[in-house]
């Protein structure tokens, strides 16, 4: 099979089958990141859970230090005397019976669905819709909360979640290429040390089975599942 220029660039210089280093590898992502527009740096933590199992299922948030680099589309659905704060915290969108009204004939243009308890079992209703798409709020998330400014602004700034899949692997899009290393770095090391936090107790054996870092448009880069540098690397 012939190679691109750039698939020969990534041969020559990068071991697919080596784990690296945490800095060896953001440096490598950044080398190979030639896309024309900023791509999105991820991660995928393969982890020795069964999540079939309620009690094995890893799930929760994390404040990533240095943000996702991306512009969050956040709807709030609230009442009335909720409403301002949420637009003096950044939501885009704000509003009770109009939204659940555009949600209902089809409408779901944003990334993150904030609530105030008093609206869920309207918008409850509406979980066939808002569920596959991986929008519906809950409180393990934080985004069903009373505090409707503080949970804005905290995903506005790079609270993000996650959740195991059902092949037991966790992913996340933690930065941009644009970043410096030093930001990547933080944030994939704050990534890691909230799943190793969560470790369902359990999980028997090896709980890290695996760590790949990748671009948008480029390889999977393997980390040292060892992660001997993670105290140092942030």
């Amino acid at each position: 099979m012939k190679l691109t220029k750039k698939q020969k660039e990534i041969v020559k210089s990068t071991d697919l089958k080596k784990d690296y280093k945490i800095t060896e590898a953001v440096a490598l992502i950044k080398k190979h990141a030639k896309a024309k527009f900023d791509e999105s740096v991820d991660i995928a933590i393969n982890l020795g859970v069964d999540p079939k199992h309620a009690d094995q299922v890893v799930r929760g948030t994390v404040s990533l230090p240095n943000g996702t680099g991306k512009t969050v589309r956040v709807l709030v659905i609230a009442k009335s005397e909720k409403q301002q704060e949420a637009i003096d915290a950044g939501a885009e969108h704000v509003g009770f019976e109009d939204y659940l009204k555009k949600i209902q004939e089809g409408w779901t243009d944003i990334d993150v669905i904030i609530a105030a308890p008093d609206t869920m079992s309207e918008l409850g209703k509406l979980g066939k819709i808002l569920g596959p798409r991986g929008l519906m709020p809950n409180p393990k998330s934080g985004t069903v909360t009373p505090n409707i400014g503080q949970a804005v602004k905290e995903v506005k700034a790079g609270k993000i979640d996650f959740r195991v899949d059902k092949n037991g692997t966790v992913h996340s899009s933690i930065g941009k290429a644009s970043f410096d290393e030093q930001s990547l770095v933080e944030n994939i090391t704050t990534f890691i040390n909230m799943i190793i936090k969560l470790k369902p107790a359990a999980s028997k054996g090896t709980y890290i089975k695996g760590i790949t870092l990748s671009s948008t448009m480029g390889p999977g880069i393997k980390i040292d599942k060892t992660l001997t540098d993670i105290k140092t690397a942030a």
